[in-house]
């Protein structure tokens, strides 16, 4: 058996728990830091605070994607304790789908709706509406926003609804591990798939190929397809998300590829570094609007921004494999928690946010009141899910994770949830 196929790995991936956690709570605050800067949001605070873009910027290239990787890792955990059980890919297909269609779901009727009321509202102060809450565009909201019939539109485009807003990575995710099941319903699919990956990823292929695919795509279709989480004409985020998903897929258990990220940790660290110090540097001189760039200079950019990706992706990799190995209590609360966290965190942070604005509070203190609003939101929305059984699936909690037992002892996988 193949190295990378070979499950010579203990069952537990403690240091891709805590990854993963560690990023979801990474996305958290980038979306409050959403709230100042300024770029477009569904509702913004009345300062602008343009310093923290390079801030941000810190995670745009690495962040989601990764969280893609560490699904693949979890889905690999998944699909072989499934195999144990003699179950087949299409068992794989129906748990997934049992996991994430209803958060979904109920996210596009109950907790997204709150966000769209409120950049309708904000959009209808911006152009002088007095009391946009009783105007006639936000008259019948939910069964307008519902039904897609309300008419949302600005200069900007049209709302469409009813929409997943920030649950376009559940979306995304439900998708690749229907199609990752039906590709593992094909024989020797899966023994293919695994063969190329025991011969790409040895030594320094494991840092030259990913690059290589990161910089095709950044160079051939970022420029064509923009990113718009729409499903439809998002080839290039697919091209991303897909393979950084079939990448955690078939390596989750490979102690080779474990040890190659533990020895590259240190030069990917600083090579990550220096390329996020080049693209946030590019992308500040060329903030504005009308900024027009030399094409060459585009192209250059777009190298760096894929070294950006794959050399932080594999530092954390290779630092979480060296030091991120131990569970206990309060890991598995978060590995369980984080899942509800990042289904609720957005809605409490628009909300929150809509009406602290209004207070004319100090930056830092609403800053402050924002943070803390949401990890409050975060963690009412998980204690409830946690105790409200079969319901809790709707908030990204299955019943048995109630069990500390059972959410420990996961036969042959860690519990990562999304």
């Amino acid at each position: 058996m193949s190295a990378i196929a070979s499950p010579a790995l203990p069952g537990r991936r403690h240091d891709l728990d805590w990854i993963r956690v560690g990023a979801f709570m990474l996305l958290i605050l980038y979306h409050v830091g959403m709230f100042y800067v300024p770029w477009g949001w569904h509702v913004k605070s009345t300062y602008e605070i343009a310093a923290l873009e390079p801030v941000m910027m810190l995670t745009n290239p690495w962040r989601l994607t990764l969280l893609f990787l560490v699904s693949g890792c979890a889905t690999r955990f998944l699909a072989d304790s499934l195999a144990m059980q003699g179950k087949t890919g299409w068992a794989l297909a129906g748990s997934r789908t049992l996991r994430l269609l209803p958060p979904i779901l109920f996210a596009m009727f109950v907790l997204v709706p709150p966000q769209s009321y409120y950049e309708i509202y904000e959009a209808l102060r911006g152009l002088g509406v007095a009391d946009p809450a009783h105007s006639p565009v936000l008259g019948d909201f939910w069964v307008r926003y519902a039904t897609a019939s309300g008419d949302w539109c600005g200069d900007t485009g049209c709302l469409i609804t009813p929409t997943y807003n920030h649950l376009w990575f559940v979306v995304y995710l439900l998708i690749y591990s229907l199609l990752l099941a039906l590709l593992l319903s094909v024989p020797g699919v899966r023994k293919g798939l695994q063969a190329v990956a025991d011969r790409a990823f040895r030594g320094w292929g494991l840092a030259v190929w990913p690059l290589a695919w990161l910089l095709l795509i950044r160079w051939t279709l970022a420029p064509i397809f923009e990113i718009n989480h729409a499903l439809i004409a998002d080839w290039y985020n697919h091209a991303l998300s897909f393979s950084a998903f079939l990448f955690g897929f078939l390596t989750a258990r490979s102690e080779t590829v474990r040890q190659g990220l533990i020895r590259l940790r240190w030069p990917a660290l600083t090579a990550a570094v220096i390329a996020w110090a080049a693209w946030a540097a590019y992308a500040w001189i060329y903030r504005a609007e009308d900024a027009m760039p030399a094409e060459a200079l585009r192209a250059a950019m777009r190298a760096v921004y894929a070294l950006d990706q794959w050399a932080f992706i594999v530092a954390i990799l290779g630092f979480g494999a060296r030091w991120l190995n131990r569970g206990g209590p309060v890991l598995r609360y978060l590995s369980i928690g984080v899942f509800p966290f990042y289904i609720a965190h957005q809605t409490v942070t628009v909300v929150a946010g809509h009406h602290l604005a209004k207070l004319g509070l100090p930056v830092a203190a609403e800053a402050g009141l924002l943070i803390v609003a949401t990890a409050a939101g975060c963690l009412v929305t998980y204690e409830v899910a946690r105790r409200i059984g079969w319901l809790g699936l709707f908030l990204g909690v299955k019943p048995e994770a109630r069990s500390t037992a059972a959410g420990i002892q996961a036969a042959n996988r860690p519990p990562l949830a999304a």
